[in-house]
């Protein structure tokens, strides 16, 4: 259930993400005042062990403590389940960014409370939205828009000039909020990484001081535009691993470190068990099967047939089983 907020409950900015539940019922919105409206809407624990947002939060609303927000602001706290735990999502649970308005899933409660929080927001207004994930592999900070708009695109400058364009998976966060103004979602790199938590602080104080976005379009030396064209994932029936030899799909050891690297033809990820029938399943924004347009297994090797670009390429296996291996992304030009 969703609780809605009109002040800061008691205690809230001196809580860890895993102790939230101390405090929180549950997911909570909470609207704060600002000296300009309508308000920021700022996300943040969509995934429990994504902690950063969480961090950058407390940071700001300790800073304007005993003085006035420049922009009223709506922070939307999300798995406190999961964080007490420090994982994604429970298992049972919905991923939290794959139930708003929008989604293929069928998860009634939660999707309904997502649907509670977008219709609070279309009430009061909304000028910008931002959430704020973490990641599990190497991967630079950036951020993602589901439209080429030119207010989402300088939204997103604010965060990182490089940008990822994509409308797969639905029922994500932005998605669901670019409905109702500029949206976009900012990945920090791992949690606990050096300059992460200050960096997406920042990143909701500039946007707090935005007092309205800019009329022209974003300059193209300005931005490193990407547009994801397929979702990798691994078969439930298949097992996989790093330098695992007996595993059905054994990925190179370093495979996180492709993140954002521009790949060639020809690059191998990983390779197949000799005798084993086993694929990566590949999905293109349409949904569409596109794995053998793209991956390439003679002789039992894992290899790109044409060049293209990874992000979130991940080592954890229980992120892989409950999301995706990565995206696959190609450059493109601004609009």
């Amino acid at each position: 259930m969703l609780t809605q907020y009109d002040a800061l409950p008691s205690g809230l900015l001196d809580t860890p993400a895993s102790r939230l539940g101390e405090v929180l019922p549950g997911p909570a919105l909470i609207h704060l005042p600002g000296r300009r409206t309508p308000p920021l809407f700022v996300a943040v624990l969509l995934h429990g062990n994504e902690d950063t947002g969480w961090l950058a939060a407390q940071s700001v609303l300790r800073k304007y403590a005993a003085a006035e927000l420049p922009r009223a602001l709506s922070l939307f706290i999300g798995n406190v389940e999961a964080a007490r735990s420090g994982v994604r999502r429970l298992d049972g649970q919905p991923d939290y960014n794959r139930v708003w308005p929008g989604s293929e899933e069928l998860h009634s409660a939660e999707s309904a409370m997502m649907q509670q929080v977008v219709d609070a927001m279309r009430v009061r207004g909304v000028f910008a939205s931002i959430d704020i994930h973490n990641n599990t592999g190497l991967n630079p900070h950036y951020a993602c828009v589901n439209r080429l708009e030119h207010h989402f695109l300088h939204l997103a400058l604010l965060f990182s000039r490089i940008v990822v364009y994509f409308i797969r998976p639905r029922g994500v966060q932005s998605a669901a909020f670019a409905e109702l103004c500029p949206s976009v979602t900012v990945e920090c790199g791992k949690p606990g990484t050096p300059g992460s938590v200050e960096h997406a602080a920042a990143y909701i104080e500039d946007c707090l001081h935005l007092s309205e976005f800019p009329v022209h379009p974003v300059a193209p030396h300005d931005i490193d535009l990407f547009h994801t064209v397929a979702t990798v994932k691994v078969p439930d029936q298949a097992s996989f691993g790093f330098g695992a030899a007996d595993a059905d799909i054994d990925f190179v050891p370093e495979l996180d470190h492709f993140n954002f690297r521009e790949l060639k033809h020809g690059e191998r990820l990983g390779r197949i068990r000799p005798g084993s029938a086993a694929r990566l399943q590949v999905l293109d924004e349409n949904g569409v099967e596109v794995g053998p347009r793209l991956f390439d297994y003679r002789q039992d090797e894992i290899a790109l047939r044409q060049p293209l670009m990874p992000a979130m390429l991940t080592r954890d296996e229980r992120v892989i089983r409950q999301d995706c291996l990565c995206y696959l992304m190609e450059r493109i030009k601004t609009p």
